[in-house]
């Protein structure tokens, strides 16, 4: 699970996504992948991180300034190295978001190197 308190940095006004000052569904989104690195913390191995590889999300009510949020995630399935989320975001018992999240079991410094190396490739 992964909370916040919706501040004017997080709006859709400060995104960019739109012009009212409510919760951003990138914030949404942001938060639901915070929500599955946290259930998958005692998962993952030493030298072993995730990566967010696939996100669908309804975003399906506004939530205000002010407004505590919480994000839970649901491991529902295991494939391999990737491990697929069921993902609710509440504002107290109201539904505002929900979606899926996936993510790959990958090793840190081999993700790191493969990243930094097609960075350079593409200056």
């Amino acid at each position: 699970m992964s909370g916040m308190s919706v501040r004017q940095g997080d709006t859709a006004i400060a995104h960019g996504s739109g012009d009212v000052p409510v919760l951003a569904t990138p914030q949404v989104i942001a938060l639901a992948e915070s929500a599955t690195v946290a259930a998958l913390l005692e998962c993952i191995e030493q030298g072993e991180t995730s990566v967010g590889i696939h996100v669908e999300f309804d975003h399906i009510s506004s939530a205000s300034i002010g407004a505590e949020v919480r994000a839970i995630a649901t491991c529902t399935k295991v494939e391999n190295n990737r491990l697929t989320f069921e993902i609710e975001v509440h504002e107290q018992e109201r539904l505002i978001a929900r979606g899926l999240v996936i993510r790959a079991v990958v090793d840190r410094v081999s993700f790191l190197a493969k990243a930094a190396a097609q960075s350079l490739s593409h200056q």
